[in-house]
């Protein structure tokens, strides 16, 4: 099962270093991370998304708050949370395919950037489920680059 750690730290030269250094030693793979200054300029908030047992998340979060620059942690898996992931993805079209892709994009509620006669591309900001679900809808078309940012997650109150 896939976890989602948020983790405040002080922001500051070598944290991120630090923080992934534990999960290299360990032996313990990182599905995704994303990393964001907070309102506080103090602090940033490493999001972290792992595939390893409950027992597993349990150890990593006591390992982490050892490190000194480490404030707090929130699994956010099992919480009411909002968690976002950014797709960027450019399709070569045909123009016997443009309709059908438009209107995959409109289904998914993407954003077209650019269009041109060949190439359309396309932005999703959406639920990592529903990133997922619009990669297996466009299969069949021919994907020149794509980037795919690591979730954000915010717990609510």
């Amino acid at each position: 099962m896939k976890h989602v750690l948020s983790v405040k730290v002080n922001n500051a030269a070598g944290v991120l270093s630090h923080v992934t250094g534990l999960f290299t030693r360990r032996s313990y793979n990182i599905d995704s991370l994303c990393v964001g200054e907070t309102n506080d300029p103090k602090y940033s908030v490493i999001t972290l998304v792992i595939d390893e047992e409950a027992s597993m998340i349990d150890q990593i979060t006591k390992q982490l708050l050892k490190l000194m620059d480490v404030i707090e942690i929130q699994n956010l898996t099992g919480e009411i949370s909002v968690k976002r992931e950014l797709l960027l993805i450019c399709i070569e079209i045909q123009k016997n395919e443009r309709a059908e892709l438009l209107m995959l994009s409109r289904l998914f509620e993407t954003t077209v950037i650019e269009m041109s006669q060949t190439q359309l591309l396309l932005q999703l900001v959406a639920e990592p489920r529903r990133v997922n679900y619009f990669l297996e809808a466009i299969e069949g078309f021919k994907v020149v680059h794509m980037a795919r940012t690591g979730v954000v997650a915010l717990a609510l109150p």
